[in-house]
């Protein structure tokens, strides 16, 4: 039985590894697996690091937190492609792309490590004076979604605006609650922002070396479900009516269908090139490290 860990499992972001599980694609390969919450994402690396998990899922930026200068994991796949969270505020504010100073004084929810990604994008925007911290009521049970959480603190005025996967935007978006003032992945953002980061797939070098075949399989079915949630995005109702509550069920095909352009497992020079380099500025990195430290070839292992 694989074990992976993710994150945020009522979501778009991370959506096809749980679909690669849920749908039989992983079992067709011939291994089977648990796709199960473990959150937040610096809490997922650190399972994956101390032998908990197979794989662990989450932005691709947070492994040096458990893995120092990427030594003993590697990416395997991208899950998707981009800065893959969104910005929402209070729909009575005046934030815009074009006007994120309106920001200042606010109080931005956002979960650990990916509270990087906005700060990142704040300093080239050129945007201070922000509170950006945890979402009150987050993290406390074992099925809590932290998009959703956020949400829900939004429209009690627990704070200002959130930052947070899909699923938590659009609920908050649909109550009137709150509005969308950024959307990185589609390059809302200052220049170079919205590929920052991106979904991936993350395992141990220990796993990559002695369990090569289990490590393939589970890309392939990636792939698979990459492919297919493509082509037919209503495939998640499948998946969603057996984790998720009604109402988020009813969300997640069109969400899917809205993310499925960037569901690609490719992990690409540039890609780990502006990584990296997010990684410095943000701290997360005391060097440079090249694309081999952080992509795992698949092929040298066969």
């Amino acid at each position: 039985m694989l074990r992976i860990g993710i994150p945020d499992i009522i979501s778009p972001s991370y959506f096809p590894a749980i679909a690669a599980v849920d749908l039989g694609y992983l079992a067709a390969e011939g291994f089977e697996g648990s796709a199960s919450l473990v959150t937040p994402v610096d809490r997922t690396m650190n399972e994956l690091r101390d032998g908990n998990l197979d794989f662990a899922v989450g932005c691709a930026h947070s492994v040096p937190y458990a893995f120092p200068a990427w030594n003993g994991a590697k990416v395997v796949a991208a899950i998707s492609h981009n800065t893959y969270w969104f910005l929402v505020v209070r729909a009575d504010l005046d934030v815009t792309p074009d006007h994120l100073s309106g920001l200042s004084g606010l109080r931005i929810g956002a979960a650990p490590l990916v509270d990087l990604s906005l700060m990142r994008i704040l300093r080239a925007a050129g945007v201070d004076g922000v509170e950006i911290g945890p979402v009150p009521g987050a993290f406390l049970g074992s099925d809590l979604n932290f998009g959703v959480a956020a949400a829900k603190a939004l429209k009690a005025g627990l704070i200002d605006g959130f930052w947070a996967n899909g699923m938590g935007a659009e609920i908050a978006i649909r109550s009137g609650a709150g509005k969308l003032a950024l959307d990185a992945r589609r390059g809302d953002g200052p220049a170079g922002t919205s590929s920052q980061t991106f979904s991936a797939l993350v395992a141990t070098d220990a796993m990559i070396a002695e369990r090569p075949d289990e490590v393939r399989a589970m890309v392939r079915a990636l792939r698979r479900a990459q492919t297919e949630l493509r082509k037919n995005p209503e495939l998640a109702v499948e998946v969603g009516a057996k984790r998720y509550p009604e109402y988020e069920t009813s969300l997640i095909a069109g969400l899917i269908a809205h993310d499925a352009p960037f569901y690609d497992a490719s992990v690409t020079p540039d890609m780990v090139e502006t990584l990296v380099q997010f990684q410095i500025d943000m701290g997360l990195l005391d060097t440079p490290v090249g694309y081999e430290s952080v992509a795992a070839n698949l092929e040298e292992q066969k």
